[in-house]
């Protein structure tokens, strides 16, 4: 790879609203099952579990790990339902599959979701071969992203050198623990984070709008 990317031999991707558009909104259809799920365990109408849900969610990351904090949910359980979805939303893209080709190095999915979600994304969007691990929630012993521990597990288990690694994120917010590691990091804004991120742009090294011509472009460079 030419600079700013020579020096990259390890590069990490979330999964959702990174490797497919955020148009395609698979989320939404995850978080009405979330509802639902909280709705059933509380006995409370949707509308209140939903606020209960996004409180989850702004307080520790995710809505799971407010759940097993208070109630002990099973998180295999609770994965297993909230990602029941039909993926039919999901579309290959053959241009950001073209672009991982040529990447020098590993790659890896880094992700809140689990392991067998990550993979039926990635077979839809036939990626499932680019990409050597998955680190995903239960890998982090359920300290989701932007925690410092997850990251922390990330670097450890698969033994990467952060001054050696890229991250490319659609939430910004969950820049700034990689960057602190050391980490180069690319956020995906696509319009599928709706915070505000003046205290995360200094984490913030290259920001992007589409994998797919991101990656084509950076692979044209190398080849020219």
């Amino acid at each position: 790879m030419l600079p700013p990317f020579d020096h990259v031999r390890t590069w990490i991707f979330d999964l959702d609203n990174t490797l497919y558009p955020a148009e395609t909104d698979l989320f939404a259809l995850i978080d009405e099952r979330m509802g639902t799920y909280v709705a059933d365990l509380m006995q409370v109408d949707l509308v209140e579990a939903r606020r209960i849900q996004k409180d989850y969610y702004y307080q520790h990351g995710t809505t799971l790990a407010g759940l097993m904090l208070d109630h002990g949910v099973d998180p295999h359980h609770f994965l297993d339902y909230v990602h029941d979805i039909d993926m039919g939303r999901i579309e290959p893209c053959p241009v950001t599959a073209a672009g991982l080709a040529q990447l020098p190095g590993r790659k890896l999915i880094f992700t809140n979701g689990d392991v067998t979600y990550a993979g039926r994304v990635l077979d839809r969007l036939g990626l499932r071969d680019q990409f050597v691990a998955i680190h995903d929630i239960h890998a982090t012993q359920y300290q989701p992203k932007p925690h410092s521990a997850a990251y922390a597990s990330l670097v450890d288990s698969l033994a990467i050198d952060p001054a050696a690694a890229l991250f490319v994120d659609d939430l910004a917010r969950n820049l700034k623990p990689a960057k602190l590691l050391g980490m180069t990091t690319v956020w995906m804004n696509n319009g599928s984070d709706g915070g505000t991120h003046e205290a995360e742009h200094d984490f913030i090294d290259h920001e992007i709008s589409a994998l797919g011509e991101w990656l084509t472009a950076l692979t044209q460079e190398t080849a020219r």
